[in-house]
């Protein structure tokens, strides 16, 4: 049986040390997600998936503003493996094949029966939540264009790059300005409708916990609790383990106040629509662009641009004023004019922002912090806590992937479980 509560009021017994994952558990496995985005849902996910199946467990998901409320819920939805360099990117074939993965997950939840078919994705685009029409990235610049070339020849078979030139690029989009005659295209690549996504994710993990708990096995229990996490030590007496998926908003936890090598930063999308009586409408089955700017296609007539970056910011509410909306669409509309002069003569609908958590910089790119960190929350009962968060602007791609591992490393509370250079973190703020 599955149970959603928005109430908050569940009370538990005292947590005793985790327990190993047998039948011979005398209660359930008791975790705490703390975080609906993309982090939050695939780490639950892949906890009901991979828990045995004779070990009862309950999963409690806390946020404030629901399934997809934060940044998450907010983000363009362009998914490809690679850097704005067209390099691939760090386990990029790892983080592609598991998210393709869970996004099939969640169309099934939602889609059961739905064909894939093109006259379908045309008449149902708002339904949808994967438009696979493939991403077109023009070259505008000399440095630029050597750059893409060298790295294109290192691309995924699953998700090919085509280098194409100004025919055939507007063959895609008709009237894109390809200033250098040179496009990047990967036909494989797609756009997710992000919110609709992780409301997918969510029924599919409802469903899951149903079929483990009728299947005569360990009992599964699900919750989401509709309440906001002020700080950790709250928690404790209540979890085995609690794992913090909170994006930016975890950096305002008083235990991890400081304590994290995260910045802060605000993004805005804004979103634009044709109106009817104008012909001139985005091509069907055309791709999405990206540029300095990203153009993320939702149909022939609708259409979100994004991001801003305004950093340091504190605002995590995806409300935008109208002062903001105005200082986005001033910053964005140049750079998207500059490869697709035909936006001018689309409208401005709304915006809305969020709060990204961006990573410090490595070897191997802005990479996600992860692992175990008791010593940091530095309490005194038996629960272990988690961090999975600082995915920054490749959260979509980077969630399936490293949710599993995640999970993997809860149920058998092996930190090692984790690729170092996603942990290493911690030995550079305890140096």
């Amino acid at each position: 049986m599955v149970s959603v509560s928005v109430s908050g009021g569940s009370t538990f017994q005292a947590a005793a040390p985790l327990l190993a994952l047998s039948s011979l558990s005398p209660r359930p496995l008791r975790y705490a997600v703390l975080g609906a985005g993309f982090a939050g849902l695939s780490v639950t996910w892949h906890l009901l998936k991979l828990c045995p199946k004779d070990v009862p467990i309950r999963i409690d998901i806390y946020d404030e503003a629901g399934i997809g409320g934060g940044a998450s819920g907010v983000a363009g939805g362009l998914l490809h493996p690679y850097s704005p360099k067209v390099k691939l990117l760090w386990k990029g074939a790892e983080c592609w094949a598991e998210c393709l993965k869970l996004l099939s997950v969640a169309e099934s939840a939602l889609h059961p029966k739905e064909l894939d078919s093109e006259m379908d994705e045309c008449q149902n685009m708002n339904e949808l939540i994967v438009l696979r029409r493939g991403i077109l990235r023009p070259a505008i610049s000399s440095k630029n264009l050597v750059v893409l070339k060298e790295n294109a020849q290192n691309g995924l078979d699953s998700c090919r790059i085509e280098t194409i030139d100004e025919d055939a690029a507007r063959n895609l989009v008709p009237e894109l300005y390809v200033p250098l005659n040179t496009a990047f295209y990967m036909p494989q690549a797609v756009n997710i409708n992000s919110q609709r996504y992780l409301e997918a994710l969510f029924i599919a993990c409802e469903n899951l916990t149903k079929e483990t708990s009728t299947s005569g096995f360990g009992h599964k229990e699900l919750y989401l609790q509709k309440k906001s996490i002020d700080k950790l030590h709250g928690l404790e007496g209540t979890y085995d383990a609690v794992i913090v998926c909170l994006g930016a908003k975890m950096v305002m936890l008083p235990e991890l106040a400081g304590k994290l090598p995260l910045r802060t930063c605000r993004g805005v999308v804004a979103h634009f629509q044709l109106h009817d009586d104008i012909s001139n409408a985005y091509p069907g089955l055309g791709p999405s662009i990206l540029s300095d700017a990203w153009l993320a296609i939702r149909g022939p007539r609708s259409l979100y641009m994004g991001s801003t970056w305004e950093w340091k910011s504190t605002n995590s509410s995806p409300e935008v004023s109208e002062e903001e909306s105005s200082r986005a669409v001033a910053e964005l509309l140049p750079k998207v004019s500059a490869i697709y002069p035909s936006i001018k003569e689309w409208s401005f609908i709304r915006a809305r922002g969020g709060l990204r958590a961006m990573p410090p910089l490595t070897p191997h790119g802005s990479l996600p912090l992860m692992g175990c960190i008791d010593e940091i929350v530095r309490h005194n009962s038996s629960c272990k806590y988690w961090v999975f968060g600082g995915l920054g602007s490749r959260g979509l791609l980077y969630h399936g992937w490293l949710g599993k591992l995640t999970a993997q490393a809860v149920l058998s509370c092996n930190d090692e479980l984790i690729p170092s250079e996603l942990t290493s973190w911690k030995k550079i703020m305890n140096s």
